[in-house]
């Protein structure tokens, strides 16, 4: 049985439901308009490379069930987190492959969609990989903190054919205490680069 209960279908599970201990966790407002990108559906094969905590893993995993989530970190104590808070979540079709991108990715069944959160500074070799094993009609879904790693992105898929790519930038602001009052409190943005094959529907 789940430890926590979320009976709600829309993604958007608060941050202070997950086990995060000191490993950044993707924010609410960023994850729900990542998987909103994603455009998952259930049966199909998601991957997310660099999950982290395992926020977008459990969140994707609820979505696509009984289709599989491999959620791939290179980091044995992110790896754990992801692994205690898919147990959390009773989410038993996320699969955690604890290793280095884009060697982990080898022998994992071929995607539908692809989630790609952290690269350890590999970026290239992974989305090469991920953009060359995805499925007909597959997506590919990455997120950025900085604009390098964003124009690495944006630059990667324009050198590909085939593809169509759009981006948007998050700037989230969160209603804070400031003294006796209130104000808003800036978060960073995120810039989020979505990479669908020709022929998917991109939609409005």
């Amino acid at each position: 049985m789940p430890e926590v209960c979320w009976p709600y279908l829309t993604p958007g599970i608060p941050e202070d439901r997950f086990l995060l201990g000191e490993v950044p966790v993707t924010r609410l407002e960023v994850r729900v308009v990542w998987l909103a990108l994603t455009r998952l559906a259930p049966g199909q094969v998601v991957w997310d490379v660099g999950a982290g905590t395992g926020s977008v893993s459990v969140e994707a995993a609820r979505l696509v069930a009984p289709g599989p989530v491999w959620a791939v970190e290179r980091d044995p104590r992110a790896a754990s987190l992801v692994r205690a808070n898919a147990a959390r979540f009773g989410t038993d079709n996320l699969r955690v492959v604890e290793g280095e991108a884009p060697e982990a990715l080898a022998g994992l069944p071929a995607p539908d969609r692809v989630l790609v959160g952290g690269s350890g500074g590999r970026l290239e070799e992974i989305l090469s990989l991920c953009a060359g094993g995805l499925r007909r009609e597959g997506i590919l879904v990455a997120s950025a903190v900085t604009w390098e790693t964003m124009a690495t992105l944006m630059a990667f898929f324009d050198r590909k054919p085939g593809w169509e790519v759009e981006a948007v930038c998050l700037n989230v602001a969160r209603l804070a205490p400031l003294g006796g009052s209130r104000a808003w409190k800036a978060q960073n943005p995120v810039y989020l680069v979505r990479a669908a094959r020709k022929g998917e529907d991109l939609g409005g």
